[in-house]
């Protein structure tokens, strides 16, 4: 029986490499420790786990079936669509998915498990099978998204307190840069993930990357000591719509007035949490809420449409009458 430990980690990179690399055996087994010890410094499997993995790979009977070419020393899939992440889940996987649900039931009034619960039943639900009849969930999904997979290892590289270096490149851009950057957090804003840092290369002392086709690579650092920023992001998120944020950048207080009843639509999915309301009778269509002015606000108001006004400040007053102005000028 294969090693247990980090067993779904070594079969993702093990999948990786098949699927784009030539490896003899000696290089893979060196490869593979390489990479679990990113995630488990100091770690890696024997010889003896390697050899059991790959008799895992091409088994079509509790294994992945994979196309793997039996007698010889180059390993890599002769089908190069193939993946284990394209197959059904094994019977054990289903059964740890099931435990773990039943495990969140425990827990189903504690606010912080319900993105786990949420997550649990979309991939029970995509598990089901290829009939779209079968499907029942049904929720937004951007399949051109493809910087999802860089979260999995910044967390860890955060979580590690680790220096990077990032070579980037802005859709503006004629070349793409690289520089040295001490990443913070973490934030996911419109489907879109963003990582905060240190960019010891500029002297903005709060640095944003969005993680899609921009990020080009990265790679970790480990002759340089990770600085970590005093900064309360809570704080930091909570007075902002979106990612962007000035240095310069001042709170201010914000009142709406909604139409048709639209207040009640904004209560249940508010773009800032922290909003109050106002008791007086003629306001009960009014919120307020402190916040930067940024792009990204200004766009989450216009979703409202016709139904939705600016009281104040008059600085925002006048950046919606602006996008107000340029967009009569389409029609």
């Amino acid at each position: 029986m294969a090693n247990s430990k980090h067993a779904h980690l070594r079969y993702n990179i093990l999948d990786n490499c098949f699927r784009n690399k030539y490896f003899g055996f000696k290089d893979l087994h060196k490869h593979l420790n390489y990479k679990i010890a990113e995630f488990y410094p100091g770690e890696g499997i024997s010889v003896k786990t390697l050899r059991d993995d790959i008799k895992l790979f091409k088994s079509n009977i509790n294994g992945f079936d994979a196309p793997l070419p039996n007698n010889t020393r180059i390993y890599r899939y002769s089908d190069r669509n193939f993946s284990i992440a394209k197959r059904p889940l094994l019977g054990y996987e289903n059964y740890l998915i099931r435990a773990a649900q039943e495990l969140l039931e425990r827990f189903e009034n504690n606010p912080k498990y319900d993105n786990l619960v949420e997550a649990l039943i979309k991939f029970q639900d995509e598990d089901n099978g290829d009939d779209k009849e079968d499907k029942i969930l049904f929720y937004d999904i951007n399949e051109e998204y493809k910087g999802i997979k860089h979260l999995k290892p910044l967390y860890f590289s955060i979580r590690k307190k680790q220096v990077l270096q990032i070579e980037y490149k802005g859709f503006h851009d004629d070349e793409s840069k690289i520089f040295e950057f001490h990443p913070q957090v973490l934030k996911q804003y419109n489907r879109r993930w963003f990582v905060y840092g240190l960019n010891a290369n500029s002297s903005v002392e709060r640095w944003s990357i969005p993680l899609d086709s921009r990020l080009i690579k990265f790679n970790v650092l480990d002759d340089i000591e990770y600085k970590k920023q005093d900064v309360n992001w809570d704080s930091f998120f909570r007075t902002m719509v979106g990612v962007k944020r000035n240095e310069d950048s001042e709170i201010r207080k914000v009142v709406l007035r909604f139409y048709n009843g639209r207040e009640n639509f904004f209560k249940t999915k508010p773009f800032l949490p922290d909003y109050d309301e106002f008791f007086d009778d003629d306001k009960k269509d009014q919120v307020w809420f402190d916040t930067i002015l940024n792009e990204e606000l200004v766009q989450q108001i216009l979703s409202y449409g016709k139904d939705v006004e600016v009281l104040e400040p008059k600085e925002l007053k006048l950046q919606m009458q602006s996008h107000v102005n340029a967009m009569n000028a389409y029609y």
